[in-house]
C-alpha cells in the first residue's frame, strides 16, 4: 500500500513514537513497528516503559569500549568489527535501530558526555563513525549517528543556543557528520536538543534540508532526541521524521490541522511518513525475537571482540627507562579500588548492563596475570574521593612489606565525574588518589599507573610514576586487555584523539564554557583542540595524535602527487608493533584564515620487527577545501601547500611542498580578524568576533518572561515563590542524592534542564501544548491562572485524545 493511500491521521501518527522505545505501526498497510535502543558502545535494551537515562534495568549485553576510547585506536576497521558485533546483539535482543554512534566534536574537555564522542577532529570522528555504522548496518540494523549538531555541553542542553559562524560550523562541527553520511550511508540520524543560531536542531531547515538532505543527499530518517522536538509541524516541514518518545495524539492533531490549513505541505508530511516506513522495511525481520537474549556463544565471542578493541585503543603516555613491558615472573603490588571494582563506562543513557565483568585483582588472584605474580593488594583510596589517610598508610605499608618488584596503581575518574546530564567542574582526578601516588613514590619501588578516564585529566603528578598507560573507559574486557598490554603480549598502539592540556586554563574555550545562560557563543571559532594549541603556540601536556610504543618507527621517502602522499614506514626495533601515520596540510601563505595545520588523513600500519611498508594516504574532497562565506560554497586555494607526515600533531617527521590548482587564488585574511590571525582567541575583541561572524552577535538578555523553552532551572529567578521553590527543591534534591550515593541523580538533572514544552513530548499525549502554556504562567506570577488553565486543559485534552484514539482505531 502506498503512503498516499493512508488517511491523513494515519500518516501523522507515524511521525511520533508509540512508547518509550517503539515506533507506531500501521497494520493494514504492512508498516511494522520497530524498536529503538541506546547502544553507542553496547545495547541498553529495556523492556516495557523503560527510561531514557540509563537508570532502569536492561538486558545483559556486551559493554564495548566507549567512543572516546575507541577513537584512540585510529582504526576504522576495529570500529567496524565493533559495529558488526553490536548489530548481531541488536538482532538477538529484538532491536531494529541502534542510537549511535555519538560523534560531536569535543569543543572542551569538561563536557560530561565527551566519553561518548570520538574526537576534537572531524576526520577522526567521521571515519571512525563510518566504520561503526557500516558494521551495524551489515546486520540489517539501522545505525543513528548523533547528536546533529553542535551539542557541546550538558548544562542546559535542552534549552541552549549554540551560536557559531557558518564557516566554523561547516569545516569543524559538520564535516565529521558529512564524512560518515557520505561514506557509510546511515539509515537514520538523530538531532540534538539545542538550538543552532536560534533555531532548534530538530526543526532547523538550514541543517536538515539545505545541508543534510540537499547537499549530502541523505535520504534516511531523522529522529529527535528523547523529548528534543519543539514543534511537530516545524520538524516535519523542515526535514525531521520522527518525534520520540511518546508525543501522543496532540502532535498528530497538530500535523493534521497544519496540513488542512496549508501551514504544512502535504508532500512534506508524506515524505516524513515514507522515511519512517522505509526504515521499518529495511529493518523488518519476522524471525526477530523482541524478548530475546544473548547466547553464551555470543557472550564469549563478543567479549573477545571487546578485549581486542580495548587492546588497540590503549595509549602509552610515559615509559621512563623502558619499565614496560613487565617481564614474566615480575611480582606486582596492585593498588587502587578500581583494580578490584573496575570502572569501564560512563553514566547516563549509554550505560550497559554488562554481560560479563572482570578486574585486575580478580584475574591475578585466579592465576590469569599473564606471567605476573600478585605480591599484594591494597585499596589505597576512597572510591568517592574522600581523603582517608588510613587507606594511604595501609597501602604504603603493604607495598613496603611486600616482595613486589613494581607497583601497578589503578587510578582515575569516578562514576560521578563523567555522565550525561552534567559537565565536569574541573580536570583533576580526586586529590585522595594524588596523595596516594605521592606516598607510593616514597616506597622507592617503580610505579606503573593505569589511568581510567573517558576524557583528559590534569597530570601535574606525572613525575611520580615511571610509566603511564591510559586505558580510557575500555569496556568489560578492560582488565584482561590491560594485563596483555603491561606484559607486552600486545604492544600499545593507541594515539590520543584529543589534546591533553597542561592545565584547564590553557583550553581555548575555558573562559566561557559552559554557557550558564541560553546563548553559548563559539567565540573560539575554528581554533579548537590542536588547531588552537599549534596556532597560538600554547604548549600541551600531550599533543593530539600522541602515543608511545614498545617499538620504534622511522618515516622516509615522502612522495606527493595529485593522488596523495606516499612514504615508507619502518619498524627499526626488535618488537612487532603498529604505527599511526598522520597526514596534515598547511595552506598557502597569505590565504584565508586557517590553523597552522590540519589533519586530512591517517592510516594504522602493522609492522613486524625490522619490517618496512609502503604507505599511501590519498587526497579527497576534504583535503584542501574551505567554506567561502562570500560565495556560500566550498573552494580550494591555488598555490603551494605543505604536506606533512606526523607521528602526532607536534611531531612532523616528513614534509614536502605541493602545488594545488584550486578554484580560487589565495585570498588574504581580513586584517580586522585581529587576534584570530594568530589563533589567540582568548584575546579576541567584540569587533573581531563580529568580523568572524559577518554580523554582530546578539545575546539574549535576562529572562523577564518565562516561556515553554526556558528550563525549569531558570525558574530560580522567577517572581513566583512557587516556581522558585520547585527549582530550589530539585537542585537540593539532586545534591543530596549525589552526596548519598556517590552518583549523579540523572532524573532530577534531566527535569532541571528540561524546558516545560518537553512535557508535551514525553507523556504520550497526557499533557499537550496548551497545558504547557498554562504551566508557564506559574513562573510568570500567575499561579491560579496557571493551575486553572492546566486543569481545564487536562479535561479538554483527555476528551480530544479519546476522539482521536477512536478515529485512528476505526481507520486501522
Amino acid at each position: 500500500m502506498d503512503i498516499n493511500d493512508l488517511t491523513l491521521l494515519e500518516r501523522a501518527s507515524m511521525l511520533s513514537g508509540k512508547s518509550m522505545w517503539d515506533s507506531r505501526d500501521v497494520e493494514r498497510a504492512g508498516i511494522h513497528s520497530f524498536v529503538l535502543s541506546d547502544g553507542p558502545h553496547g545495547l541498553r535494551r529495556q523492556m516495557g516503559s523503560g527510561d531514557n537515562l540509563g537508570i532502569g534495568e536492561s538486558k545483559p549485553a556486551t559493554c564495548f569500549p566507549t567512543a572516546g576510547t575507541v577513537a584512540n585506536s585510529w582504526d576504522p576497521g576495529l570500529a567496524r568489527a565493533m559495529g558488526q558485533a553490536l548489530g548481531e546483539e541488536a538482532r538477538s535482543l529484538g532491536v531494529n535501530m541502534v542510537l549511535g554512534p555519538g560523534m560531536n566534536i569535543k569543543r572542551n574537555p569538561l563536557c560530561g558526555r565527551n566519553f561518548e564522542y570520538y574526537s576534537e577532529d572531524p576526520q577522526v570522528a567521521g571515519r571512525m563513525a563510518a566504520g561503526l555504522i557500516e558494521g551495524i548496518q551489515s546486520q540489517k540494523v539501522a545505525a543513528t549517528p548523533k547528536h546533529f549538531a553542535m551539542n557541546s555541553q550538558e548544562l542546559r542542553r535542552q534549552a541552549s543556543n549554540s551560536i557559531v559562524d557558518e564557516r566554523t560550523m561547516r569545516e569543524l562541527y559538520l564535516t565529521g557528520f558529512e564524512i560518515a553520511v557520505r561514506q557509510a550511508r546511515p539509515w537514520a540520524l538523530m538531532t540534538s536538543y539545542n538550538m543552532i543560531n536560534g533555531e532548534y536542531a530538530n526543526e532547523n531547515r538550514h541543517l536538515l534540508k539545505d545541508i543534510l538532505r540537499d547537499e549530502w543527499d541523505f535520504d534516511g530518517m531523522v529522529v529527535s532526541d528523547w523529548g528534543g522536538s519543539n514543534s511537530a509541524v516545524a520538524a516535519a516541514s523542515n526535514g525531521s521524521s520522527l518525534e520520540m518518545p511518546e508525543a501522543g495524539y496532540d502532535s498528530m492533531r497538530q500535523l493534521v490541522a497544519a496540513v488542512k490549513s496549508g501551514k504544512l505541505a502535504e508532500r512534506d508530511l508524506n515524505a516524513r511518513a515514507e522515511e519512517v516506513a522505509k526504515l521499518a522495511r529495511l529493518t523488518y525481520d519476522p524471525a526477530m525475537d523482541r524478548d530475546g537474549m544473548l547466547s553464551e556463544e555470543q557472550k564469549n565471542n563478543h567479549h573477545e571482540v571487546a578485549r581486542r578493541i580495548a587492546e588497540g585503543s590503549a595509549v602509552l603516555l610515559r615509559n621512563e627507562g623502558g619499565l614496560l613491558p613487565l617481564a614474566a615472573g615480575s611480582k606486582v603490588a596492585l593498588v587502587g579500588d578500581m583494580a578490584k571494582t573496575p570502572r569501564f563506562q560512563g553514566s547516563g543513557s549509554s550505560k550497559v548492563n554488562a554481560a560479563r565483568e572482570e578486574s585486575l585483582l580478580g584475574l591475578m588472584q585466579d592465576g590469569q596475570g599473564h606471567g605476573l605474580e600478585l605480591a599484594a593488594y591494597a585499596q589505597g583510596y576512597d572510591r568517592q574521593g574522600e581523603c582517608d589517610q588510613a587507606l594511604v598508610d595501609t597501602a604504603v605499608q603493604t607495598v613496603t612489606q611486600s616482595a613486589a618488584d613494581v607497583v601497578v596503581a589503578c587510578l582515575g575518574l569516578d562514576e560521578r565525574s563523567e555522565s550525561e546530564g552534567l559537565d565536569r567542574s574541573h580536570m583533576n582526578i580526586p586529590q585522595a588518589q594524588i596523595d596516594l601516588l605521592k606516598a607510593l613514590k616514597g616506597t622507592g619501588k617503580p610505579i606503573v599507573l593505569v589511568l581510567v578516564a573517558g576524557s583528559p585529566v590534569a597530570t601535574d603528578w606525572i613525575g611520580d610514576c615511571e610509566a603511564l598507560l591510559y586505558i580510557g573507559l575500555a569496556g568489560q574486557a578492560s582488565a584482561s586487555a590491560t594485563l596483555e598490554l603491561l606484559t607486552g603480549e600486545v604492544n600499545p598502539s593507541g594515539h590520543l584523539a584529543e589534546t591533553w592540556p597542561m592545565a584547564y586554563e590553557d583550553c581555548p574555550s575555558s573562559g566561557w564554557y559552559p554557557a550558564t545562560e541560553r546563548d553559548a557563543v563559539y567565540r573560539e571559532g575554528p581554533f579548537v583542540g590542536y588547531r588552537y594549541y599549534l596556532s597560538a603556540d600554547v604548549p600541551e601536556r600531550f599533543p593530539f595524535g600522541f602515543g608511545l610504543s614498545y617499538a620504534h618507527f622511522t618515516y622516509t621517502d615522502l612522495h606527493v602527487d595529485d593522488a596523495g602522499a606516499s612514504l615508507t614506514v619502518t619498524n627499526d626495533s626488535a618488537v612487532d608493533g603498529a604505527a599511526v601515520v598522520q597526514l596534515y596540510v598547511s595552506a598557502p601563505k597569505g590565504g584565508v584564515l586557517r590553523p597552522v595545520r590540519e589533519l586530512k588523513g591517517f592510516t594504522k600500519v602493522e609492522l613486524k620487527a625490522g619490517q618496512s611498508k609502503h604507505v599511501c594516504i590519498g587526497f579527497d574532497q576534504y583535503t584542501f577545501r574551505h567554506w567561502d562565506t562570500a560565495s556560500g560554497s566550498w573552494q580550494r586555494e591555488s598555490g603551494e601547500w605543505t604536506i606533512q607526515i606526523g607521528s602526532d600533531a607536534r611531531s612532523i617527521e616528513l614534509s614536502a611542498p605541493f602545488t594545488v590548482q584550486g578554484t580560487m587564488a589565495p585570498r588574504p585574511a581580513d586584517p580586522a580578524l585581529g587576534h584570530y590571525l594568530q589563533g589567540r582567541v582568548k584575546d579576541v575583541t567584540k569587533q573581531e568576533l563580529t568580523t568572524l561572524f559577518g554580523h554582530e552577535v546578539e545575546l539574549q538578555g535576562p529572562i523577564s518572561t518565562f516561556g515553554p523553552n526556558d528550563p525549569i532551572s531558570s525558574w530560580k529567578g522567577s517572581k513566583s515563590g512557587v516556581a522558585r521553590f520547585v527549582s530550589s527543591f530539585l537542585s537540593k534534591r539532586e545534591a543530596k542524592q549525589e552526596a548519598k550515593t556517590g552518583s549523579p541523580d540523572l532524573n532530577t538533572l534531566f527535569v532541571l534542564n528540561m524546558p516545560p514544552r518537553a512535557m508535551a513530548k514525553m507523556t504520550n499525549g497526557m499533557i499537550n501544548t496548551q497545558m504547557v502554556d498554562a504551566i508557564v504562567r506559574i513562573p510568570n506570577g500567575h499561579f491560579w491562572k496557571g493551575i486553572g488553565g492546566f486543569i481545564a486543559g487536562f479535561f479538554r485534552n483527555a476528551s480530544a485524545n479519546r476522539r482521536t484514539r477512536k478515529e485512528l482505531s476505526n481507520e486501522r
